[in-house]
């Protein structure tokens, strides 16, 4: 047993919160996870499975983040409902609602005849989502930004090298920022993202996407911020399907240079 799995890993959670998670099970959770500690709350009669994000200092201000982008996003897309959200000077907890349904990966593992349907409703949602006007999005998350954060992250040594890409194994995050440096300037084509449009933060039930997790990094951006994250997760499943992302999704030649940009800079976070 680890210490996530130990009863004493789950967080003194304020009073606010204390009626709400009364009578619960607890259950550390790894998937979808951004940072801090996710429990999934469950096993309490007559009530739905929720779950719980707490985190410290920099993870509390991600955690505050998600607040924001999941209370915005309610009115657009299925996401998980705030219960509730209390932040403290150090600390944040983030209560949401469970969605029904399995990660886009588990489906894709497990049904094998079901991937070209699996793919073709990823990019459905993922059309809806970029369809969401951007004058109504309050969030701002094109990769001037990012770019600024992933600097900070870099001077910090916060990158996690040894968790790059297979192509970029031996690089340095230095060598990562160069290339990005490299492929500027992108011509803008601004759409409301999620930011980390990644199988594993997409829920599927019944052949649909009935919506997505882990919004924290959600805002304007370029719409390759999410395709080639998704585009990237799809390599292990083969070629066909990441041609068949593209294809579903309305693009018939995808824009390389975009690609390799928004995978480099997902590199450094």
């Amino acid at each position: 047993m680890t210490d996530a799995d130990r009863d004493d890993a789950r967080p003194t959670v304020p009073p606010s919160l204390a009626a709400a998670v009364a009578g619960y099970a607890w259950a550390r959770d790894t998937i979808g996870a951004s940072g801090g500690a996710v429990f999934r709350l469950h096993g309490k009669a007559g009530a739905p499975n929720l779950y719980l994000k707490h985190g410290r200092d920099a993870v509390a201000d991600a955690i505050t983040e998600e607040a924001a982008r999941l209370n915005w996003l309610a009115a657009h897309l299925p996401v998980p409902a705030v219960v509730k959200f209390r932040r403290t000077p150090h600390e944040a907890f983030l209560l949401m609602t469970a969605l029904p349904g399995r990660t886009a990966y588990q489906v894709l593992v497990a049904e094998p005849d079901a991937r070209p349907d699996v793919i073709d409703a990823l990019a459905a949602f993922l059309r809806r989502l970029h369809a969401i006007p951007v004058s109504d999005c309050p969030f701002v998350a094109g990769h001037a930004q990012r770019l600024a954060v992933a600097r900070a992250r870099i001077d910090a040594g916060l990158v996690d090298v040894g968790d790059f890409d297979e192509e970029r194994q031996g690089w340095t995050a230095e060598d990562v920022w160069d290339g990005l440096q490299a492929l500027l300037p992108l011509a803008a084509d601004p759409v409301v993202t999620h930011g980390d449009f990644s199988l594993d933060n997409l829920i599927v039930e019944g052949g649909e996407v009935v919506g997505c997790i882990d919004v924290g990094r959600a805002g304007i951006a370029d719409r390759y911020q999410d395709l080639a994250i998704l585009w990237n997760c799809l390599h292990e499943f083969g070629p066909a399907l990441q041609d068949r992302l593209f294809q579903s999704y309305g693009i018939a030649r995808p824009d390389r240079r975009k690609l390799r940009f928004h995978l480099m800079l997902d590199e450094l976070f």
